[in-house]
């Protein structure tokens, strides 16, 4: 498994996250960013294989935001021909601060060991410089 297909499907799951749509999932309204700020570190770390986050603060409904996106992981893999087995890790970090505004930073590791991080500005997310 190429480590640039797998950062392809962790970009776009992580993008549509932070869309506040939620439209790989159906339709489910959430923000990603608010969470965050509400934080007492300002951001907020998503696991989407284990479909959890380490936050404290955050709502029920954005929980299940998580655990919705964690479901939906197999098929968005299986569109991109790859199995959600190829990740060892997929977190994203969200945050908002002065200098980047909202932002995110994804993390992928594939079984075999190979990691990527990437971080992006705004929404929809483009590489940050």
């Amino acid at each position: 498994m190429k480590l640039g297909e797998l950062k392809s499907v962790g970009h776009n799951i992580a993008d549509s996250f932070a869309s506040g749509i939620g439209l790989l999932v159906g339709h489910y309204e959430m923000n990603v960013f608010a969470e965050a700020a509400g934080e007492p570190e300002g951001f907020v770390v998503v696991d989407f294989l284990a479909g959890s986050t380490k936050a404290t603060t955050v709502s029920a409904s954005f929980r299940e935001a998580i655990c919705l996106y964690r479901d939906a992981l197999p098929e968005l893999c299986a569109k991109h021909g790859i199995e959600v087995e190829a990740f060892a890790r997929l977190e994203t970090r969200y945050g908002t601060d002065p200098v980047y505004g909202r932002h995110f930073t994804v993390t992928v590791e594939s079984a075999d060991g190979k990691k990527s991080t990437d971080g992006y500005v705004g929404v929809p997310g483009r590489r940050r410089s």
